[in-house]
């Protein structure tokens, strides 16, 4: 770190530079910049740089590097909290740059790098256009989609990173670059699920698809009905198209006290009278709510949004199937599960598009079937270890059926194996040459970090 006298007047020429706003430990606003989605994280950035262009990151990066600062990014959504708020560094918040810019006729979305899942379906939607976005609207797009990118349309779509076009970058050098399959060809495959680790995304280019009909089933049942519920729901994907997903999840709902729920959400691409076929096992099953229609996509990702201000931890493990072994102990840990609103325990299906996406890119999960992801909120301290003690026995309940990898997407900072797990051993090396090329001095490692060879 540079002397106090030469950080004060770099800091001073950031603030007096950069269209956006600084914040620095005792400014008003500090605390309030570097509040996380996740209240369990305190941890105190030497500087929060809000930047306003690309032109704003590329002097907060210098800025950076001039003073040996490592650098956190903060893009658009809720993300992991070590990797938006690294302790000590300076962080590059892309919150304010959100924009979105739909081409029609190229079926093409460029989406800046703070914009969130919410911002880009909006954008699109007037179209009858999508891309496969995350599971909940408040996620940040750029983060998501290079970290692999699962969600509601993936078996119909491909992942997130499937879709993938180009990208602009700001790299650990302060330089402005582009990389796609013709420009920077090995920089655009290491984005391909290699995070964050190669320099800032400040805009990523997507894949679009026609998307003129969406429907949705919603199911809300008491737990003790919730293997029938799995098991039915099990069924449904096995023998529907690719065009067919969701979720089957234990759920607590208000008011409190906090009651425990089964619930399934199918959703598909297409029509009402096709999802009411295709639900048919589920509809049959005794339930509490039932909403079949025709939805918005938009309204789909704002199901399970989780609620802000409150203490999280989560995790996931990609599985082999779901035997009925699997779905019994699946409904013996939901009993445990914290009684707050936004505690989840849910099982992804996986298979169709996913399966079927490009195999040489860094994602190691393609031939899971299903994914669980434990995902427990809680408000008071003295939960803590409780709470995530749950996530983790959640997790060793699926282990006999674990595929070994792990979407990066769906886990925190987890340790060194876990990233193998969700990169691939095969290709890590060849993300370590890439990141020895972009990023030597390994500035971005507040994220699933791959370390330069």
């Amino acid at each position: 770190m540079a002397p106090p006298s030469k950080a004060r007047t770099a800091l001073a020429a950031l603030r007096e530079e950069l269209a956006g706003e600084v914040f620095a430990p005792g400014d008003a606003g500090y605390d309030d910049a570097r509040t996380a989605f996740n209240v369990m994280i305190d941890r105190r950035p030497a500087a929060v740089a809000q930047c306003a262009n690309v032109t704003d990151v590329v002097r907060a990066v210098r800025f950076a590097r001039e003073l040996d600062l490592k650098i956190a990014v903060r893009g658009g959504g809720q993300g992991m909290a070590s990797a938006a708020l690294g302790h000590g560094a300076l962080v590059v918040d892309l919150r304010r740059m959100h924009g979105v810019t739909v081409d029609p006729a190229a079926e093409a979305v460029r989406i800046e790098g703070g914009a969130t899942t919410s911002h880009l379906d909006r954008a699109t939607r007037p179209y009858g256009l999508a891309t496969t976005g995350a599971r909940t609207s408040a996620t940040g797009v750029a983060g998501y989609v290079l970290g692999g990118g699962t969600g509601w349309l993936d078996r119909a779509f491909g992942l997130g990173v499937d879709n993938l076009i180009g990208v602009e970058l700001v790299t650990a050098d302060a330089e402005r670059m582009h990389a796609n399959a013709d420009e920077n060809p090995e920089l655009f495959w290491a984005l391909h699920g290699g995070d964050g680790n190669f320099g800032i995304a400040t805009a990523l280019t997507l894949e679009l698809h026609e998307l003129p009909e969406f429907s949705a089933a919603l199911l809300l049942c008491p737990p003790e009905s919730g293997p029938d519920v799995v098991r039915a729901f099990r069924e449904v994907i096995r023998s529907g198209p690719d065009e067919v997903g969701g979720a089957v999840l234990y759920l607590t709902g208000p008011p409190a006290p906090f009651t425990l729920l089964c619930g399934a959400l199918l959703t598909y691409v297409g029509g009402e009278a096709g999802l009411r076929e295709l639900a048919g096992p589920l509809l049959a099953l005794p339930h509490e709510t039932e909403v079949v229609g025709a939805l918005p996509y938009p309204d789909v990702q704002c199901m399970l949004d989780p609620s802000s201000g409150l203490r999280s931890h989560w995790s996931a493990e990609c599985l082999t199937g779901l035997p009925d072994e699997l779905v019994d102990l699946f409904r013996a840990r939901a009993a445990g599960m914290p009684a707050s609103n936004g505690s989840r325990h849910a099982l992804f299906p996986l298979g169709g598009a996913v399966a079927a996406g490009p195999r040489e890119y860094p994602v190691a999960y393609r031939d899971a079937s299903w994914t669980v992801h434990p995902f427990a909120c809680w408000t008071d301290a003295a939960d803590d270890e409780r709470a995530t003690a749950w996530v983790r026995d959640a997790c060793a309940d699926v282990r006999p059926w674990s595929t070994g990898s792990v979407c990066l997407d769906l886990v925190g900072d987890e340790g060194p194996e876990r990233v193998r797990a969700g990169l691939g051993a095969g290709r890590l090396l060849r993300l370590e040459k890439v990141k020895r090329r972009w990023d030597p001095d390994n500035v971005f490692r507040f994220n699933h970090n791959v370390a330069p060879v």
